[in-house]
């Protein structure tokens, strides 16, 4: 390490330090919930309902619970007379939703939780579980959202619907726009898939019931524990205090886990049967792929576009359908946030968006990686794909003429939400560049020649980071939540270590390295002379009612708050080093010196290392005068992000603080024997405002890509006609891994945003972008053979029955031409 580097000369900021988690966690020193083994533990099985929808008639417990080892078990009966259903974040129908976390008298879903078994030992409680007993009467399941709405099989028949929310967004003068419209694009259907995250750590919770004063101690992997805390304890009718709740580390979670509350509860109930005893819960992977959560399904109807006679987009028009599953647990906030990014990386002012969620017999949603946006901006992405090949415009130009350009930036949609920066062509011409596509285009034209069927596509997406919940007034205009916030906690230790205590919950992000990288450019020092303590833990003072690793967030609120604390900690020690060194503020200095990190004096050999001013603030205080009593060189500060509440009537307001944005562009064959799609060539080009640490971004993006192509070719959530998932093991999932990746060519360019202390916008949530993109490949392979590609999901199968004939066929696009309307 140079002394230029080691003096802070040189920001840390910006440079490639590989990750400090890498140091424990390769080596596997990593702390999992199942590295926890508290002494009596008892371990958790659940008998889950093989039926999508069915009245439960009869449970029998007796002979699991005479299997020894055994030691209880909690059925959906007996849960119901101890806790209360979940609060609904909905209103009405939502709230005649009677949510419990197992199921009571019907269950709603292939895999809901019916009985809990806790045992000495794991193998033990999967034994008993073979022995219960339970005699189902199947009811007709609800597997389409599209039909399910007008059902008259009701998922919850206290809501007398399985509706259970609608809103239109309309901005601008839409009829107006189609009255003057040279192209009318008319889509009948398009449709989202459901897929899910494949986390390397499925759920797992550690609970403890302590019966003498009713406090519970929680290990989890939830990835958003304030909200978690919020639901769960009015369900199991303790205050918020009453619980403490650690995180430790987490592998992955996408945002799935923010639902693993549900479970949660049920592990700390069958603790409190069980005498207090602690008791683990380990996920399964089929268990995980059947009831964890699964992100939003939605289906996209008689959808209409007007154009001038350039191809610019002037008006959309559709009707979108969300499935949340049998329970909307977090919902019916997708039913909002998609309106973050209401009109994409695009132009067009005037839209009018019908959008309904219904409940199914399916498993529950939850947040998952570009939760709830991604499926919209892939419907804007086919829109402007679909267009631009029924109106002969190429890709790249198509999308040229609609983006919004960088000088508009700040822009305001028209919903109310601000990006505050962005340059889309300038991602565009980086990422042509990179994957030659002139030259492909080139190569393209070869191929057909020869038969071959090579498709180049182009999908743009963008990273909403900071949530304002106050959003949620939207969909419930009496939701308690609004803005966000963030804290952390920065100080000097009794002998001078600088401990940073931070409110997120990494999931592998590298939040530790690169708050070590701010707070060494802040003070002076090395990223490895700073300490960070990560996860969550209700027992530090570090957390709001927001704290969470959720909505790219982190670069934007969780530094904010460590800059903040950091800030905060050095204005105390320079006013303590001023004291001790009899000099003025004004001249002191930060450094490494032989004792560690300290403060000099400008220009002389006066200084005082950080422990000799943690000794005077510590322990040494009486030598310190009145005016310096306040120095505790223990910092906390809270971040606010500058949220106003959005107007409810009008569905307008500002929704989000940052924008990131990817592109990417796959190049795809499509094998004229096997219809199997494989990628010839991929670049991905990120935007996520100053950069931190470039080898943390780089290696985000690639995951974001690997998970996006994984969904686009691989993975999907299917079930039968009887509610069964087809898809609920690995052997049928398919998930990405190493072996079918392809490489990845990289490039960023950096637009700031001016609302975060650094610059940085947040990122890694671009997991949509490559289904964005392959759709559009396979749309440019196929065009010209008359097939749309109106699903994002796309495998060997899809494609060969989609180019088989298609005679009798209603067309799913259609255009009108007008020559004479006005310009």
């Amino acid at each position: 390490m140079s002394s230029e580097v080691a003096d802070g000369k040189l920001p840390w900021v910006g440079q490639p330090v590989r990750r400090k988690e890498e140091r424990r966690l390769v080596a596997g020193r990593g702390k999992f919930v199942d590295d926890f083994k508290p002494d009596r533990c008892l371990h958790m099985w659940l008998v889950r309902s093989p039926q999508a929808h069915a009245r439960i008639d009869r449970v029998d417990v007796s002979a699991a619970q005479a299997l020894p080892g055994v030691v209880c078990t909690l059925t959906g009966d007996e849960l119901a007379k101890l806790c209360q259903p979940f609060f609904p974040i909905g209103p009405d129908p939502c709230t005649k939703i009677i949510d419990l976390p197992m199921a009571h008298q019907k269950a709603r879903y292939q895999g809901e939780p019916v009985v809990a078994i806790a045992a000495e030992s794991a193998r033990i409680a999967e034994d008993a579980a073979e022995l219960v007993e339970v005699d189902y009467t199947p009811l007709d399941p609800v597997l389409d959202a599209e039909s399910g709405a007008a059902s008259q099989s009701l998922v919850h028949e206290g809501c007398g619907t399985n509706r259970i929310w609608q809103g239109v967004w309309e901005f601008g003068d839409v009829d107006k726009a189609f009255r003057e419209a040279a192209h009318v694009v008319h889509i009948d259907r398009l449709h989202f898939h459901r897929f899910s995250s494949t986390p390397l750590e499925n759920n797992a919770i550690i609970a403890s019931w302590d019966l003498k004063d009713d406090h519970i101690d929680f290990i989890c992997n939830n990835s958003f524990p304030t909200i978690g805390l919020q639901m769960l304890a009015p369900a199991i009718g303790v205050h918020m205090d009453q619980i403490r709740c650690q995180t430790h580390d987490i592998g992955g979670s996408f945002g799935i886990k923010i639902n693993n509350y549900v479970y949660m509860a049920v592990v700390a109930l069958v603790s409190r049967k069980a005498g207090g005893r602690p008791v683990k819960w380990v996920e399964t992977r089929s268990d995980h792929m059947t009831a964890s959560a699964h992100g939003n399904e939605r289906t996209f109807r008689e959808t209409r576009v007007a154009l001038d006679a350039e191809g610019v987009i002037t008006a959309i028009a559709s009707r979108h359908i969300d499935d949340c599953g049998a329970y909307p647990r977090y919902e019916p906030l997708g039913c909002v946030i998609w309106s973050q990014v209401f009109p994409g990386v695009y132009r067009f002012k005037n839209a009018r968006i019908d959008f309904s969620q219904v409940v199914t017999n399916k498993c529950p949603v939850g947040p998952n990686r570009g939760y709830s946006r991604m499926q919209h901006l892939w419907f804007l992405e086919r829109v402007i794909d679909i267009c631009a090949h029924e109106l002969r415009i190429p890709a790249d130009e198509m999308r040229l003429r609609n983006y919004i350009r960088p000088e508009e930036f700040p822009y305001t949609t028209p919903n109310g939400c601000v990006y505050d920066s962005g340059n889309y062509p300038a991602m565009l011409a980086l990422a042509k560049k990179l994957v030659d596509y002139d030259g492909w285009r080139g190569k393209q034209a070869i191929a057909r020649r020869d038969g071959r069927t090579i498709g180049i596509g182009i999908g743009t997406t963008l990273d909403s980071g900071t949530n304002n919940f106050g959003q949620s007034r939207i969909v419930n205009p009496n939701a308690p939540f609004s803005g966000n916030s963030q804290a952390a906690n920065a100080k000097l230790d009794m002998y001078g270590e600088i401990v940073i205590a931070i409110g997120s919950v990494p999931q592998g992000q590298g939040h530790e390295t690169v708050v070590s990288q701010v707070v060494a450019d802040i003070l002076g020092v090395h990223p490895d002379m700073v300490s960070v303590r990560v996860g969550f833990d209700t027992d530090r003072n570090v957390h709001t009612g927001f704290t969470g690793t959720y909505a790219s967030q982190f670069a934007v609120s969780g530094l904010s708050a460590v800059n903040g604390a950091t800030q905060k900690l050095k204005a105390e020690i320079l006013r303590l080093a001023a004291f001790a060194l009899e000099a003025k503020q004004e001249d002191l200095e930060f450094g490494v010196g032989q004792q560690g990190p300290e403060v000099r004096v400008r220009g002389t050999a006066k200084a005082i290392p950080f422990m000799g001013l943690a000794n005077i603030a510590n322990v040494n205080s009486a030598i310190l005068p009145e005016d310096l009593y306040d120095i505790t060189l223990n910092c906390r500060y809270t971040w606010r992000a500058p949220f106003k509440l959005p107007d409810v009537q009008r569905k307008f307001g500002n929704l989000t603080l940052t924008y990131s944005a990817q592109l990417h562009i796959a190049v795809i064959e499509i094998d004229r024997d096997t219809f199997d799609p494989v990628i010839l060539d991929y670049v991905a080009v990120d935007d996520c405002g100053r950069v931190i640490n470039p080898l943390i971004v780089e290696g985000q993006v690639h995951g974001a890509t690997a998970h996006g192509i994984g969904a686009a070719l691989m993975e999907t959530c299917k079930y039968d006609d009887a509610g069964n998932l087809l898809t609920g093991t690995f052997s049928d999932y398919t998930p990405i891994t190493a072996v079918n990746m392809p490489r990845i060519k990289y490039g960023h360019i950096e637009t700031p945003s001016p609302h975060s202390y650094s610059g940085a916008k947040g990122m890694g949530e671009g997991g949509a972008a490559p289904v964005h993109a392959i759709s559009a490949a396979l749309q440019d392979a196929l065009f010209d053979k008359g097939i749309i590609i109106d699903d994002s999901h796309n495998n060997a199968d899809s494609i060969f029955r989609a180019m088989q004939p298609t005679s009798g066929k209603p067309a799913n696009v259609t255009v009108e031409r007008r020559a004479n309307a006005a310009r």
